[in-house]
């Protein structure tokens, strides 16, 4: 009777492992894709055309003046669609890889090409099958103002990899892939300048960006309701500390051009 009641109990404590093994493969599982998002700029459906950028006919400054014109009257900088290859960015996702819900409002990190405009869209349009070769951005400005769409704004662009933001909530990140570490990636939305010629090396600083490409960067996160408080750059989320983009970024000078938007107002940190 007795190794009866044992064999019974230890059947009681298998089935309990099993229950609890399989709630951990449950939380594991495939992650819930974001399917829609609220509060970043549509895709433009332009024709993938001519996407040779044209040229600014002077470098910026690092310093700019703000132009005379309302910028809320200004006309729309020209706008280009250039999709990335599907491997080269991903879904958005509701969990991260533990299961955990995620609920981080979105932030909007800067970079800068490092090399021209050209080169950097060919590079996003090519297939990569592996993993730690994918690389996007959401939006890429030329020096002379085009904005280049790349990803989805409802997609995941690989813009950053090892990085946190840390904002007035503490430090954010996301792990989205057990097999690298977690990142801004899953909640940010991308943006980069195209570097001047005399920016194409590892210098810390450059001539700085045109200034048609501050008024297209102003114009395109107007469209978003991202606060000015997570508005980033690449080189402040990056924990490799490796990253120094976007360089001879005039901030202050933006972000007042980008206050000057009246739906901006509510969202100045």
């Amino acid at each position: 009777m007795v190794r009866r009641w044992i064999w019974i109990g230890l059947a009681g404590v298998l089935m309990a492992l099993l229950s609890l093994s399989f709630g951990s493969a449950r939380a594991a599982g495939p992650l819930e894709p974001m399917l829609t998002v609220r509060g970043l700029p549509p895709m433009q459906t332009t024709a993938a055309t001519a996407l040779q950028p044209l040229k600014a006919d002077q470098p910026g400054p690092t310093d700019f003046a703000a132009p005379e014109l309302d910028l809320a009257q200004a006309a729309p900088p020209r706008q280009v669609t250039a999709l990335a290859d599907p491997t080269n960015y991903g879904d958005r996702f509701l969990t991260d890889v533990n299961g955990q819900v995620v609920r981080n409002d979105f932030i909007a990190v800067l970079h800068e090409t490092v090399g021209s405009a050209q080169s950097a869209l060919n590079l996003f349009r090519t297939r990569h099958p592996r993993d730690q070769d994918q690389v996007s951005y959401h939006a890429l400005i030329g020096r002379d103002g085009t904005v280049y769409y790349i990803v989805p704004p409802e997609k995941r662009a690989f813009g950053a990899g090892n990085s946190v933001f840390n904002g007035p909530n503490g430090p954010e990140t996301v792990r989205t892939n057990a097999a690298f570490p977690p990142s801004v990636n899953n909640f940010a939305y991308h943006v980069s300048l195209e570097t001047p010629g005399d920016g194409f090396n590892n210098r810390r600083s450059h001539s700085g960006y045109t200034q048609a490409q501050y008024n297209s960067l102003a114009w395109l996160l107007a469209q978003t309701t991202i606060p000015d408080n997570r508005i980033t750059t690449h080189q402040a989320v990056d924990r490799s500390g490796n990253r120094m983009d976007p360089r001879s970024f005039n901030s202050s000078s933006f972000f007042g051009q980008l206050r000057r938007y009246p739906n901006r107002s509510s969202l100045a940190g």
